[in-house]
């Protein structure tokens, strides 16, 4: 029988501090430069693990994301 390998995983380093909360900002749909900060290469939200924001900024950032793409100022794909 072969003996499995288990490998460790990567832990992720996300910020302590919520981005928005540290700024004293509110996120934008217009503001595309920091939304593109919330979205991986293939355009999907970043989870707010990896983001290091706060539950109500997670929320806000995907709603504007979201209006964002629906007015064509952000890709559904990249």
């Amino acid at each position: 029988m072969k003996k499995k390998v288990l490998r460790r995983q990567k832990k992720q380093i996300a910020p302590k501090e919520c981005y928005f909360c540290k700024e004293k900002k509110e996120p934008d749909f217009s503001d595309n430069e920091i939304l593109y900060r919330f979205l991986t290469e293939r355009a999907k939200i970043v989870p707010r693990i990896r983001g290091g924001l706060c539950a109500m900024h997670q929320r806000a950032i995907t709603r504007n994301i979201k209006y964002a793409r629906h007015l064509a100022l952000l890709p559904f794909i990249p």
